[in-house]
């Protein structure tokens, strides 16, 4: 068994234009003093870190470790999902997802994909040059805004969606092997990927290739009322990046899963700070352990009400007394008694 590491804090929701949330030394240097143990780093943000530098340049990935490593810090995994989010989009989110993209791209949804798909290439090389072996994303969605089957779905448009979408990760998938990294995708409501029936589908049409894995958050399995601890057993083997992540759901006779286009305070299903929600991770550490997890335990940050602040110092104090520091020997060892084969048999009554 493994003893899971961490904490790490994924940064995305972090950063910042003002101190100590807008370089990356000054959040190293918080991350450290709040407790962190490492930094997953959002390859998309600019102003912590340049993907396509790291791609090319060794010095330059050298450099951003160290500035790590001088408050004792690691880069736990980069992310990709603003990368990923740009490889799909159904036409009614062109708009909206125009905004991931460079000014001169907008407007041009065939230019926006393969900017995304070059740079989910470059971010799998950087991944190499710094030593990683995890990498996570969004599959991004052509199917979801048809998840509720009225009017009832076309025959085949399911099928043409996951066919399209295998056909454009699974370049990156193979550029992902080259490199040694392993593609991570977080199972996530408002992506084609967000249960374990779609995994399914979108792993056997790539070929069970064996670079395409999960990021688990359990967060999103409570949003969407699945069970997460059936989920750790029918893809341990596939589970490779841990997002700790809180959520509450609460129905009422107004609204369930959909939230009646309510605000995130006043939805039945919202994010909460790690420990102020429902998700039983005395349970989830527990699975990950038995089944030697080899990864992070990542702090990823988001509630409708409490200061991200802290909800990180807080989450350091969680993580750090849920991960299982795993045992070297059996506890009824004491009792052990060394029998020889003859014994053996008329213990049995077979001798």
């Amino acid at each position: 068994m493994q003893t899971i590491k961490g904490p790490s804090l994924h940064l995305a929701q972090f950063s910042d234009t003002q101190a100590p949330f807008d370089t990356l030394p000054a959040i190293a240097k918080w991350a450290a003093e709040t407790g962190f143990k490492a930094l997953q780093i959002p390859a998309w943000d600019e102003r912590l870190f340049d993907v396509k530098a790291a791609a090319q340049s060794q010095t330059y990935c050298d450099e951003v470790k160290g500035t790590l490593a001088e408050h004792g810090l690691v880069i736990s995994e980069l992310t990709t999902h603003i990368f990923g989010q740009l490889v799909a989009v159904h036409p009614a989110y062109d708009a909206m997802c125009d905004n991931f993209a460079p000014p001169t791209l907008r407007g041009n949804p065939q230019a926006r994909t393969a900017w995304a798909l070059e740079r989910l290439e470059l971010a799998a090389r950087a991944s190499r040059r710094l030593g990683l072996t995890e990498m996570g994303t969004f599959s991004g969605s052509f199917a979801w805004p048809y998840l509720f089957p009225f009017p009832q779905r076309p025959e085949g448009l399911i099928e043409a969606a996951f066919d399209e979408l295998a056909k454009r990760w699974l370049p990156v998938l193979n550029a992902c092997d080259a490199q040694g990294v392993n593609l991570c995708y977080e199972i996530h409501p408002s992506e084609d990927l967000h249960d374990g029936a779609t995994f399914e589908r979108f792993l056997g049409l790539v070929g069970d290739h064996p670079r395409c894995h999960i990021l688990f958050d359990p967060s999103h399995f409570v949003l969407q009322q699945l069970n997460y601890l059936d989920y750790i057993d029918l893809y341990r083997d596939r589970i490779r990046m841990f997002h700790v992540k809180d959520a509450e759901f609460n129905p009422s006779g107004r609204q369930g899963i959909y939230g009646g286009y309510t605000s995130w305070t006043e939805r039945a299903g919202r994010f909460r700070s790690l420990g102020d929600g429902q998700v039983d991770f005395k349970s989830i550490f527990s699975k990950l352990a038995q089944y030697d997890y080899q990864g992070w335990a990542t702090l990823e940050w988001e509630c409708c009400l409490k200061n991200q602040e802290d909800g990180a110092r807080e989450g350091v104090d969680f993580i750090n007394r849920h991960i299982i520091r795993t045992t070297s020997r059996i506890f009824d060892d004491f009792a052990g008694a060394t029998v020889n084969k003859a014994q053996i048999g008329r213990m049995l009554g077979i001798a």
